[in-house]
């Protein structure tokens, strides 16, 4: 959980007049801001951040989470890593398909929603094994050609240097191991298109802002999706940092997408 470059707080091709507007409501941090200012507000909502995640998404987040844990394709016995996991909600899936004989990590650099995330882990059956560490995407803290996959959720287009965190996830997965992304976008549909954003820029901000008491993070949300990537941006920044096979996946109408590469096998790799 990080947030944008300057250079990608821009509207991506075929962005709306909508979005562009929207994206003006709120100030994205200066670079040298980002990373201070993303964790102080995910420390900050953390405590509403599950039940605001449910009443926002009318609780169909859990259902993107499983479409990114199929991607992720692990089997029993594998090794996975959820990276800006938060409350642990994606990393729970992957253990839960990974079974007693694998292994979870969820990383994240805010430790109140880790702190959160393990009282959730100590209550679900089956989350047990999963491992909650204090760590930082841009710089993991494991050897390289450790995990079978990686996994993110709604969380790289917050990290400071979006680049870098995409090598990172690449350095350490394993050799014809799977990177998959689960974030927002623009959707593609023109007339959810309008509904989508007047929820993002009026509705998201007056119910966040409700709940947590911290309507500035409910707008920064909004803002940083209309500054990020577009799918095709996304998908030649997975083939840049050396994945191949890249597919994505859109949800939603397009408001929630998937990417997903895969690390060339030893022999494979230029």
């Amino acid at each position: 959980m990080a947030v944008v470059a300057p250079k990608q707080q821009k509207s991506a091709p075929g962005q709306s007049g909508a979005a562009e507007a929207g994206a003006s409501r709120a100030r994205l941090p200066a670079p040298g801001e980002k990373q201070g200012y993303v964790r102080a507000m995910f420390d900050a909502i953390a405590p509403q951040y599950d039940l605001l995640n449910s009443v926002l998404s009318l609780r169909l987040h859990h259902g993107w989470r499983r479409v990114a844990a199929t991607q992720a394709a692990v089997r029993p016995g594998d090794a996975a890593l959820d990276v800006c996991t938060g409350t642990g909600d994606l990393a729970f899936e992957l253990a839960r398909r990974v079974g007693t004989t694998g292994s979870v990590v969820g990383s994240d650099f805010s430790s109140p929603m880790l702190q959160l995330g393990e009282r959730k882990r100590d209550r679900r059956r089956g989350s047990a094994s999963v491992r909650l560490v204090l760590a930082d995407t841009q710089r993991l803290p494991f050897p390289s050609n450790t995990f079978d996959a990686v996994t993110v959720g709604f969380g790289i287009r917050n990290v400071a240097d979006i680049p870098q965190g995409l090598r990172e996830m690449a350095r350490v997965v394993r050799p014809g191991g799977r990177v998959v992304l689960l974030e927002f976008n623009q959707p593609t549909n023109p007339l959810f298109a309008i509904l989508y954003h007047w929820f993002s820029f009026t509705l998201l901000p007056f119910l966040g802002g409700l709940v947590s008491g911290r309507r500035a993070a409910y707008e920064y949300l909004p803002s940083s999706v209309a500054a990020f990537y577009s799918r095709a941006e996304l998908s030649a920044l997975l083939e840049k940092v050396g994945l191949k096979e890249v597919r994505v996946i859109d949800l939603a109408f397009g408001a929630v997408v998937v990417h997903r590469g895969v690390k060339p096998l030893m022999g494979e790799q230029t």
